[in-house]
C-alpha cells in the first residue's frame, strides 16, 4: 500500500468534533509527511518564516485553516487522543481506537516528514 492509500485511510478512522469557534492554539507550526505536503499550495519563503516567527502554521489565515480539507494527519489528530489533547478539552465523543492512533503514529515514524 503506498502512502497516499494509508493517508487516506488513516484519515477516515480520525473522529471528527468541533472545535471551540476561534480558536487556533493548536495550529503551530507542524511535520507533514512529503505525500501530504505535496497537496498542500506552497508558501514563500517570507511567509515561512513569518509563521515560525509567531510559532503559527504556514496555512493559518485570518479565517483558520486555509487547507483545512487537505490538512496533514497530525492537524486531524489534536484532541482526537491522549498523546495530543485539545488545550480546551474538545475532543469527539470516543476517541481514537488505541490501535488506530499506534498504526499512525508508527507511520509518522516510518515515513519521512518535513516542517509546513
Amino acid at each position: 500500500m503506498d502512502n497516499g492509500t494509508r493517508i487516506r485511510f488513516f484519515r477516515r478512522q480520525i473522529p471528527a468534533f468541533a472545535c471551540l469557534p476561534g480558536c487556533h492554539d493548536c495550529c503551530g507550526p507542524v511535520l507533514a509527511s512529503t505525500d501530504e505536503l505535496a497537496r498542500l499550495p506552497p508558501a514563500s519563503a517570507e511567509r515561512h518564516a513569518a509563521a515560525i516567527e509567531h510559532w503559527d502554521c504556514v496555512h493559518l489565515g485570518e479565517q483558520g485553516c486555509s487547507v483545512y480539507d487537505e490538512r496533514p494527519l497530525v492537524c486531524r489528530l489534536f484532541g482526537t487522543t491522549p498523546r495530543l489533547p485539545c488545550p480546551h478539552g474538545r475532543g469527539p465523543a470516543l476517541m481514537i481506537a488505541p490501535e488506530m492512533d499506534a498504526k499512525i503514529a508508527r507511520f509518522f515514524r516510518q515515513t519521512r516528514h518535513v516542517l509546513v
